[in-house]
């Protein structure tokens, strides 16, 4: 089976897929993006185009699943660019990039974690179909945390009913040691 190649745009900070049919596959397949105009999409067959993220965008890429086109002149955007912009656009994107590609890779979805104040909301099915379980925080081996930040974490993933993940990166070695935290009431 050959691969789809889809074609976006790139506007400003996000990627636009104005073909409704790519759209709909490219949601489809990993429920890549959002449908524009549709918080919360029940099925696959909207009408809409699809709005993802740089990271998205750039690991669709990568897989050779997405062409991305500049929004001005149209021309091809490199990979190189892409990855580029996204370095910009994001702290620490290379650690970020090896946890988010790692999860993708591994079968879960995942999410910006904006909401929840972490990097990656991810889930093991899908949004409207599971909540997201896990909230995960990209740190580097080099990093501190404290046990306030700790804490702080915690009880926010507790609140919303989640596990609070922290994903602990070496870049040079391409290694990941995922560090979970349960909470428990006396």
């Amino acid at each position: 089976m050959a691969v789809t190649k889809h074609v976006g745009e790139l506007t400003e900070n996000r990627i636009i897929i104005w073909n409704i049919q790519s759209s709909q596959e490219l949601f489809k397949a990993g429920y890549f993006g959002k449908p524009l105009g549709i918080p919360k999409p029940k099925n696959f067959e909207f009408e809409a185009p699809l709005i993802l993220d740089l990271m998205e965008g750039y690991y669709l890429t990568k897989e050779k699943k997405l062409s991305i086109c500049a929004s001005v002149d149209k021309k091809k955007v490199s990979l190189k660019k892409i990855e580029d912009i996204c370095k910009k656009q994001y702290s620490d994107f290379e650690a970020k990039y090896l946890v988010y590609s790692d999860l993708r890779n591994k079968g879960y979805i995942v999410t910006p974690g904006i909401k929840f104040g972490c990097d990656f909301a991810v889930y093991e099915h899908g949004p409207g179909i599971d909540h997201a379980p896990y909230l995960v925080e990209v740190m580097s081996k080099n990093d501190n945390i404290t046990a306030t930040g700790i804490v702080l974490a915690g009880r926010l993933a507790t609140t919303v009913k989640k596990r609070f993940i922290i994903a602990i990166t070496d870049v040079d070695s391409k290694n990941i040691q995922f560090m979970s935290f349960d909470w428990w009431r006396a």
